[in-house]
């Protein structure tokens, strides 16, 4: 299996527009070659030659016709989970000749059903085409919606709104959850503010797979591991979205069926200051919260935590030898 060609990002942070995640592009003025609900679907986009719709040709972005008066175009973004914008990624992946040459965003703050009141978020910038279009954002406070505009027209392969999340907690259970975990909040979860933080290995699933919310639609949507060919075992490192005792933990091998892990394990640790590399490296009190347990091929298995003794602010999931997870829930109550 070949590996995907480099996609340049930013480390630490998380797409809150990511379709992935509940992002949904709510509407735009013009969409008339391509619909705007591209823009958050994964990947860079596909060219596809050839291929044509009875509007022209068909193109992976959201694509505005050619305007022939004064104006720009806009498309209102409603984010996944709200957060505070730190960065975009707007993509031109094959608009060559009918990419826009400036883009702008805007962010607000949805509040009781009251009209959004835009402030800036990213001011006018030059766009290249067929590339990946990196900016910083404007220092703000957090956010619920985007709005992309172009100018002053063109196609957007994708648009990434990279930040950190608020959380609002929301237990967000289905209901085999709600009745294994009760009213208990996912620690780990990604739209929690819970992130990955490193791993041994991330060969065909990278590591923020294993946060999602949902349960995986298909094998590529978990964290999975290349086929180790030598001692040890595999790891992933989470930082949770705050400290908290957990008391419930579910680990899914769903669509891992001649590749899921033949056992688990799971600890965890209070070090609020700690950074990545020197937990890594054994710094803090780790406690064991699963002890070293079977797994089976696609199924959703759930366990009692240990007392870990307070609460703790990172675990680390061990899998051996090695093999793929597609979701991994932490139940607990933040401190």
């Amino acid at each position: 299996m070949a590996q995907p060609d480099p996609v340049a990002t930013f480390n630490g942070l998380v797409d809150l527009a990511s379709a992935a995640l509940g992002g949904e592009a709510l509407s735009a003025n013009d969409e008339f070659f391509a619909g705007k609900e591209n823009l958050l679907q994964p990947g860079r986009g596909v060219f596809k030659e050839g291929l044509y719709t009875e509007f022209g040709k068909w193109m992976d972005g959201w694509e505005s016709r050619r305007k022939r008066e004064e104006g720009f175009d806009h498309c209102i973004i409603k984010l996944g989970v709200p957060g505070v914008v730190r960065a975009f990624d707007i993509d031109t992946n094959h608009f060559l000749g009918n990419h826009p040459p400036f883009a702008s965003v805007d962010g607000a703050t949805a509040k009781d059903g009251a009209p959004l009141e835009w402030r800036p978020l990213l001011r006018q910038s030059a766009l290249r085409p067929g590339s990946q279009n990196l900016f910083t954002a404007l220092p703000d406070t957090e956010v619920t919606h985007v709005r992309l505009n172009i100018f002053p027209d063109g196609g957007v392969a994708r648009l990434r709104v990279f930040g950190e999340v608020a959380p609002d907690w929301h237990a967000r259970h289905d209901a085999l959850q709600a009745e294994k975990a009760g009213g208990l909040v996912d620690l780990a979860a990604l739209v929690n503010g819970g992130k990955a933080q490193a791993c041994s290995d991330s060969f065909f699933g990278p590591m923020d797979n294993l946060l999602l919310p949902g349960r995986a639609v298909n094998m590529g949507g978990g964290w999975e591991t290349r086929r180790r060919r030598g001692p040890g075992h595999d790891w992933i490192l989470i930082r949770l979205a705050a400290a908290g005792t957990p008391e419930m933990v579910e680990v899914d091998t769903r669509w891992f069926k001649g590749n899921f892990p033949a056992s688990c394990q799971l600890q965890g640790v209070h070090a609020p200051d700690a950074d990545p590399i020197s937990l890594l490296w054994g710094a803090g009190d780790w406690k064991m919260i699963v002890p070293r347990s079977k797994l089976a091929a696609d199924e959703r298995h759930f366990f009692a935590a240990s007392d870990a003794g307070g609460p703790l602010t990172h675990v680390r999931l061990e899998i051996f030898p090695d093999g793929g997870i597609s979701r991994l829930r932490v139940f607990g109550k933040p401190a």
